[in-house]
């Protein structure tokens, strides 16, 4: 399973998500020092799950979703993270 397939499914599974996309952006970052322990990737999940919390909750939720990820693989996110009727 690629990086972004399991990206993809975890959030999925964590969040059900009404919109998904995931761009691999590692390709713009090549030769940056971070680069080697892990891509680059933007994230932006509509979701039902975000609905009364704040930015840091809801990135949070992401951040929990993926945890061993980011320790191994991820190296950045970049996170647009919206309640149904933000979007």
């Amino acid at each position: 399973m690629t990086m972004e397939q399991q990206i993809e499914a975890r959030l999925t599974a964590a969040l059900a998500p009404l919109e998904f996309a995931l761009e691999n952006d590692s390709a713009r970052h090549a030769g940056h020092a971070g680069a080697t322990s892990g891509g680059h990737y933007n994230v932006r999940i509509v979701s039902a799950a975000f609905a009364g919390r704040n930015r840091v909750a809801r990135h949070r939720l992401v951040y929990d979703a993926l945890a061993d990820l980011m320790q191994n693989g991820i190296h950045a996110l970049a996170i647009v993270a919206l309640a149904p009727g933000e979007a």
